[in-house]
């Protein structure tokens, strides 16, 4: 029993470790895409345009959108974990941290490196954090409820909010280029290969048994067939 009990400290531990490592990096990402002035990833590119007018860091505005959108879970009777709360504060905050540790850059022999290594990091930091299984993040959790609610697919879902946020984020003076378009093509591969990386294994229970090499008795729906049912808690849905 003891033994089971340390292992489960031990995991949870690196969980939490996972988590807030992975936010932290997801912050960090964003702010090398802002330096390298070649495109943001889609929220990106409203936050941009918000700080543009209003004057206030990126960084806060990623914050405050991120309490907008976990208040609309609300009437979605969405449910967050600790995972959602800490995406809120901990991407914002990392974000103006790196902003203020890098400066502008010049150049595009800079920039283009900066560029590709804020969308991969940004793809360590998907798997990371979703592979902690603490709650989706509020944005992920507005798709998942609108997806059910709706009963429209999670990929119409997806996209009808994500070319929403670039459409007013451009219009308001948000940055779209060539990084806008590699971040789109390329985060769904990278965020899957980093979630099988990064997964965990579930920690051994008292009582419970498990076969090696049993396949799990639960499957999948399909991406994009319909409406999903919600993750349990503490899990996250990984991007279509």
């Amino acid at each position: 029993m003891a033994r089971i009990t340390g292992r489960s400290t031990t995991h949870l531990t690196r969980r939490l470790v996972q988590l807030y490592v992975g936010l932290t990096l997801y912050g960090a990402s964003s702010a090398l895409l802002v330096r390298a002035e070649l495109g943001l990833e889609p929220w990106g590119v409203l936050h941009q345009g918000l700080a543009e007018l209003t004057g206030i860091s990126i960084g806060v505005v990623s914050i405050i959108i991120g309490a907008v959108v976990l208040l609309l879970w609300i009437p979605l009777r969405q449910r967050p974990g600790l995972g959602t709360v800490s995406n809120v504060f901990v991407v914002g905050l990392a974000m103006d941290g790196t902003l203020a540790l890098v400066g502008d850059l010049d150049g595009l022999g800079l920039r283009v490196p900066v560029m590709v290594l804020g969308i991969v990091l940004n793809g360590v930091a998907t798997g990371l954090y979703i592979a902690a299984r603490f709650g989706p993040g509020p944005r992920d959790g507005l798709m998942t409820g609108l997806n059910r609610v709706t009963g429209r697919s999670i990929r119409l879902v997806r996209t009808a909010i994500e070319v929403g946020v670039v459409v007013t984020g451009f219009l308001l003076g948000g940055s779209l280029g060539a990084g806008t378009v590699l971040y789109a093509l390329a985060i769904g591969p990278l965020a899957q290969l980093f979630l099988r990386l990064f997964a965990l294994p579930e920690p051994a229970r008292p009582g419970v048994t498990v076969a090696s090499g049993e396949p799990s008795s639960t499957t999948a729906p399909p991406a994009g067939s319909g409406p999903v049912t919600d993750p349990a808690s503490g899990q996250a849905i990984l991007p279509q």
